[in-house]
Parts: structure tokens; sequence; C-alpha cells
């Protein structure tokens, strides 16, 4: 039976399967620590203690059925990448939103099992659920956490997506976690464009450009704007610089996750200008629509302020008469950079600004 689970799951395409027969995390106790130094951040839904033993989510479960789908897009040019007229998207985002992907495949995975027990039960998670996929996935024998706190397959990196499927059957499991780690390497850790990596295994979140471009909801905090760079949704950098991603990791075969450039790294001017209609077409069906268009404008303008140029007042401009507050602040400070040419704009905008968010960063730029 184990086997003709992992042959099904191989067929519905994903690229790496486990079983865990463990029903608990390793990290729980680390993680509610973390959680308790306020490492999360305003990701208040962590906090859920179902995550200590997925039988508080299937009272009889026997087995966690772990696996990943591959989606490495394919290499993003150097000289696109550093191009400062254009907004950077991790790579997870280039393609679909991989939370239906993964869930249909999961769900047919799912009932596969039960076909061949009737009666039997089983649930489907793909990082929505109170699951720890990551321990669960090294238990599977699927790879180990690396210093950036990814999991890392020794074989093939870390360019994976997770889901589990949490059974009533009991199944056979010959993988153990892999004994390997990174050894002395600090590459994520020195490389963190914010310093979010505080020490190996340790991500303040707070501090994670991921974290500050996408479950962020509110202004972004003034040190850390000129550190973002080009970035507006997401970073992939402990990733890029990691030996195991360079060595193994392969582009994935699943043309729903492959590299498109409107996708990866679009003209900053272009997203300025984008109407509520129009980003919820132009980003239809991928994940970048879970920061709504304020986020992701709002991450614009930081990044037009941290390129500098001239063109970029224009489009700042615009942005300063954007509904949204949340991002003319931050037009506002981007405008800031520009000294002259910038403060002009800011001096004839706060005669006529009526929020007090904005208007505290004009005048915090004008001082």
């Amino acid at each position: 039976m184990t086997g003709d689970i992992l042959s099904r799951a191989r067929q519905l395409g994903f690229d790496i399967i486990g079983i865990a027969t463990r029903l608990t995390p390793v990290h729980f106790d680390t993680f509610q620590r973390w959680l308790d130094a306020g490492m999360a951040g305003a990701m208040g839904y962590l906090r859920n203690e179902r995550r200590r033993d997925v039988r508080s989510l299937l009272d009889d479960a026997r087995s966690v059925i772990v696996v990943g789908a591959n989606y490495a897009g394919g290499e993003l040019d150097e000289t696109v990448r550093r191009d400062p007229s254009r907004g950077i998207i991790a790579s997870y985002a280039w393609g679909k939103d991989y939370h239906p992907w993964m869930l249909s495949r999961l769900e047919k995975l799912s009932g596969f099992i039960e076909s061949l027990t009737p009666g039997s039960r089983s649930l489907a998670y793909v990082d929505t659920g109170p699951v720890m996929e990551r321990d669960f996935a090294s238990l599977a024998g699927l790879g180990f956490i690396g210093k950036n706190t990814c999991l890392i397959h020794p074989r093939r990196g870390s360019y994976f997506f997770l889901g589990v499927v949490i059974t009533n059957i009991e199944l056979t499991s010959d993988s153990n976690p892999p004994n390997i780690s990174c050894g002395t390497c600090t590459r994520c850790i020195k490389t963190c464009p914010t310093g979010a990596l505080l020490r190996p295994y340790v991500l303040d979140a707070r501090r994670c450009i991921s974290y500050l471009t996408i479950e962020h909801k509110g202004a972004i905090p003034h040190e850390l704007r000129p550190l973002i760079g080009n970035r507006i949704f997401g970073c992939d950098d402990c990733q890029l610089v990691c030996p195991w991603n360079a060595k193994f990791s392969r582009e994935t075969r699943l043309v729903d996750f492959k590299n498109s450039p409107e996708q990866s790294a679009p003209e900053l001017f272009s997203l300025a200008h984008l109407t509520e209609e129009e980003f919820q077409k132009r980003f239809a069906g991928t994940v970048v629509l879970r920061t709504k268009r304020r986020g992701l404008l709002r991450n614009v303008a930081v990044s037009l302020g941290n390129w500098g140029a001239k063109e970029a007042i224009a489009p700042l401009t615009k942005l300063l008469d954007d509904d949204e507050p949340l991002i003319r602040g931050h037009a506002a400070w981007a405008l800031g950079r520009f000294s002259e040419a910038g403060r002009r704009v800011l001096k004839k905008r706060k005669w006529i600004e009526t929020d007090e968010g904005v208007l505290g960063e004009i005048e915090g730029t004008l001082r």
C-alpha cells in the first residue's frame, strides 16, 4: 500500500514524496519560543496549539505523507535582477498560485488512499493549516532544515512547495532525517539584506523582506526601506547563495511555475499606474494578489525611491495622489530621497494632504 501511494503521488506531479510515522513535530517548543519572542511580527495566525500534534486535526491519525513540488522557474538574468527600474518578484510567485494546484492534487491523493482502504480518513493541507510541514518533511527523509530556515533536499535544493496528507492508515517508512547539514557555511546569514537571519536557524520575520513586502500590511519601518532595494514581492537572496541550490537545483518540469519576464521582473513604471481593476487582471491566478494593490504599490514606491533616478519622480508624484494613504505615505518618503526636486513636490502636497500619517511622512522628509 505504501508503494502504491508513493507511486500515485509521483503520477500527480510531485517531485519528492516521503512518509513520517511520528505525529508530533520535533521543533514545536522551539517554534513556541520564537513566537513568544515576537519574531512572527503580525502573523498571529501562526499561534495555534493544534500544531503540537496532528491528532488534534485527525484524532486517529497514524501517518503523515509529505510531498514537494519543485518551483524553480529558471535563472533570472543578473542584468535584469540588478536593473533598478524593475521590481523583483520572488521566484515562488513567478507562476500560478500554488495553493489550488497543490491542494487539488493532494485531494486526489487523499481520495486514492481512501479507495485503497474504504472507511479510512485523511486530511490535506498546503501551508494554510496548523501543520509544521518542514518538520514532517525532515522526518519523512525529504531533507534537513538549513541555517536560512528553509527545508533543503540534499540532492535537489530548497525550491519546493510542501504539502501534507494526514491519514489514519498506518503506513511504513524507511526514511529518516538525513544525517547532513549546512556545515560551517554561513552564506545565507551574511547575504541577508536586512540582517533578518540573526544567527543560524533563527529568522526574525519582522526584518525579513518577504514578510515586509507580503505579510506586513502597514508602513514599512523607515530604517529598513533602503535595504529592500528593488524587491517588490518577497526575496530569494538566502536561497540564491545556498551551495545546495547552486549545485543541485534544477528547473521545474511543471509549466505552471516556469519563469515569465512580465511576472519575475516587471518595470516599476508599469506597476505605479495600476488601477484596482488592472491590478486584479494583471496578477489574476497568482500569489501576488495576496499583497492587495495597496501593498504592492507601497512596495513599488519604496523601490522607486531606492532607484533614485529622476525618471522616478513622475510616477511617485502620481502615487502621491493615490486614494490609499499607505501608498501616499511611502511615495512621500521616496520623493524625499530626490533632494530639491522631490522636496518641491512635497512642499506643495503638504497644504492639501489630510491624512495624519502621510503628513507625518512629508514633514519628516522636509525637516
